[in-house]
């Protein structure tokens, strides 16, 4: 606290007790030579004012009552007020830079407060104690040098301490209407926001009649809407006789293909007139169906159908200093990159000691034979024959082309096609994983199994069909001469690219939820390639690729390829175990295609349009291709 305004408060130099009468008595007659020299630090400015929080902190941390006699006499009169330094032992668990510890408690600087008391009566003055201590006060303020400053009366001490307390309640007062003040406003301003959300609804109150005029022009709108719904279950059903009478016909004209129908029933053939009713059309349609005849052993690859462009390798897998062995065909080839960077396919058989070549190298563009060291480029011209004259010798390459993210080659002896197909997503999809599985199982049954969706809710219970309810009839609505079309009541379009490709896009905005929605209905979708190449006639390389038209941050997030990989090979795995014995009981004699459904309309017509290639016709079906 600072004393009528100045910024220190002096202190005697020297402590007076009443161990020392005789000090008390020279001074009594040496008025105005007490030497008091200073000492209470301060970290106010000279001039300022102490503010409240300052003169609260300054408040007697103990009390000593002075054991002079004139203290508890009613005519006692403090002449004298000194602020001694000292430091206050108290018990405490406290501790900082300020404080030091010692024996039966802590210490810190502060102040003792000493008085001199007078007792006066008719005649003045008349007696007058020796110093005696008052209270003692903590010193909470920091550190600094010392500084000299004047004696103070004890009266003005007291008075400004007044007022510091009037000064501290004034504030409290100001900052109280400041509060105040500040929340009228802000209740002003929230009425201000009521009434303009009000406002709106009292400008829309009307009258009784009113809302019963509109009640009775939105009935009769609602009434126009059930009977054009009506209308529209009417059109449904029409179009559902016309989709029976279709697929009636679709049914015929696959038995026509078939080619297995006997002589009598060639001339006892049915035509469909337009006028034909709905129970005819059931009626004929519950007739036996006819099956196609794939059983046995796998017959050899017909030479026909090599010639294709088959996709063997993703572009990220072949790098310019690694070899990727394939088997096509029952060959066995091996790819890398020339040294202008370009793919080649050349046979992996070396052509002096039969040494296969993958388990070699590639040196500046070209392949090394492990065993001698023959170097073959990319055209299996053999470039280098080290310890030996150099001869014309050549190995088996194929034409090979890198085009949209993939290795294409051409196995068959036909001059190759001048273009390459597109296996692109569409747009808006970005390539999420890509992934290379060799799979012990025919290429066609794998094919049979991604052609068909009816098996989902029944086999894939615990990867991406977990949930699905098992729909009271599943289609797969497709043009009268085409491999490709979508699924009902699944949101997914699904097609059958020659000569052994699959294309999916999948909705994926409800899982498990899936009926009487389709692919544009969905706002996220997943779209799948399947590449299953014929690497034998027990073996298959399948090439999986997977996009997505949402979530891309899952691009960037590390390892997600493996999560991605993870979860293909559970799906996999759930059909593998199903074709696996699919394939045994085939090649033991029986027909995996004995009674076709309904749903297995685009396996057929992949079998259909397999089984002419293989026949080398001319004109293959649901294709506009020439064979």
């Amino acid at each position: 606290m600072e004393i009528a305004g100045a910024s220190r408060l002096l202190i005697s130099n020297r402590i007076r007790t009443k161990s020392n009468p005789q000090i008390y008595r020279n001074k009594r007659k040496k008025k105005n030579r007490h030497n008091f020299i200073s000492s209470l630090p301060s970290p106010y400015a000279a001039g300022k004012s102490m503010t409240a929080a300052a003169a609260l902190s300054l408040l007697p941390t103990s009390l000593r009552r002075p054991s002079s006699s004139y203290y508890s006499k009613k005519a006692s009169k403090i002449l004298f007020l000194a602020l001694i330094p000292v430091e206050i032992r108290f018990r405490s668990v406290i501790s900082s830079n300020k404080w030091s510890c010692a024996q039966g408690g802590c210490c810190r600087e502060g102040i003792r407060v000493f008085a001199v008391y007078g007792e006066e009566g008719e005649g003045g003055l008349q007696r007058k104690s020796g110093w005696a201590a008052i209270f003692e006060v903590a010193d909470p303020r920091s550190r600094v040098p010392p500084s000299k400053g004047k004696y103070l009366d004890v009266n003005e001490a007291l008075e400004v301490a007044r007022f510091d307390i009037q000064y501290c309640d004034w504030r409290a007062r100001q900052d109280l209407l400041t509060i105040m003040l500040l929340h009228d406003k802000a209740l002003k301003n929230f009425l201000v926001v009521v009434v303009e959300v009000l406002n709106p609804l009292a400008r829309e109150f009307k009258s009784i009649g009113t809302m019963k005029k509109e009640l009775a022009e939105l009935q009769e709108e609602l009434a126009k809407a059930h009977k054009e719904v009506w209308n529209v279950h009417i059109s449904e059903a029409r179009v559902a006789a016309a989709l029976d009478k279709l697929a009636y016909v679709e049914t015929l004209v696959n038995d026509r293909l078939l080619q297995d129908r006997s002589p009598a029933e060639s001339c006892n053939s049915i035509s469909l007139d337009a006028s034909t009713s709905a129970s005819h059309v059931t009626k004929k349609m519950n007739s036996p169906r006819r099956s196609l005849d794939v059983s046995g052993p796998v017959k050899p690859y017909n030479t026909k159908f090599k010639n294709f462009w088959y996709p063997v390798v993703f572009s990220m897998d072949l790098k310019d200093d690694t070899m990727v062995p394939i088997d096509c065909f029952e060959e066995p080839w091996v790819l890398f990159r020339g040294k202008d960077g370009n793919p080649g396919c050349v046979q992996n058989t070396c052509a002096h000691r039969a040494c296969p070549l993958h388990l070699g190298s590639v040196n500046e563009g070209r392949i090394q034979c492990p065993y001698h060291g023959w170097e073959y480029s990319t055209d299996g011209k053999c470039q280098k024959m080290p310890s030996t004259p150099m001869l014309d010798v050549r190995i088996k390459a194929l034409p090979c082309f890198e085009h949209e993210g993939m290795i294409w080659i051409w196995p068959g002896d036909a001059p190759p096609a001048a273009t390459l197909p597109s296996l692109q997503p569409p747009p808006g999809f970005e390539v999420h994983a890509e992934i290379v599985l060799e799979l012990p199982v025919e290429h066609g049954l794998l094919l049979d199994n991604l052609l068909d969706l009816a098996h989902a809710p029944f086999t894939h219970t615990s990867t991406f069909a977990k949930g699905w309810s098992v729909p009271s009839l599943v289609k797969f609505l497709t043009p009268e001469s085409g491999l490709q079309g979508y699924w009902d009541p699944y949101p997914i379009d699904m097609e059958f690219r020659p000569p052994c490709m699959v294309l999916s896009t999948i909705g994926i905005s409800k899982p498990g939820k899936l009926q009487g929605q389709s692919t544009r209905q969905c706002s996220t979708h997943l779209h799948q390639l399947h590449v299953c190449l014929p690497s034998s006639r027990q073996k298959t390389r399948l090439l999986y690729r997977m996009s997505l038209d949402f979530a891309p941050v899952l691009k960037h997030i590390p390892f997600m390829h493996i999560l991605w990989r993870h979860f293909a090979e559970k799906v996999l795995n759930e059909d593998l175990r199903l074709v696996i014995g699919q394939q045994d009981r085939m090649i033991n004699g029986a027909n995996v295609w004995n009674l076709p459904m309904t749903y297995d309309k685009l396996g057929i017509r992949y079998r259909l349009w397999r089984d002419a290639v293989e026949r080398g016709a001319k004109q293959l079906p649901f294709t506009k291709q020439e064979g």
